[in-house]
């Protein structure tokens, strides 16, 4: 029996490169959104959402590097 043709996505590098910058647009969202909750007197949300930010980030840059090479 032939086998079922199943739908190839893109390459896995190009696909950890496309899901690290992903995560590089929230994080940079997410910064550039935080002084909103300074203005609000929520500093405990605002020192979250930079904690996050940070962590996307970092795993977006980590991701970007790796399908680099």
């Amino acid at each position: 029996m032939a086998e079922p043709r199943t739908r190839r996505g893109p390459a896995p590098a190009r696909r950890e490169r496309l899901v690290g910058l992903l995560l590089l647009g929230i994080a940079v969202v997410l910064l550039f959104s935080s002084p909103t909750w300074f203005t609000r007197d929520q500093t405990a949300v605002a020192v979250a959402q930079i904690v996050v930010a940070v962590l996307l980030a970092a795993i977006g840059g980590f991701l970007v590097r790796r399908a680099r090479g």
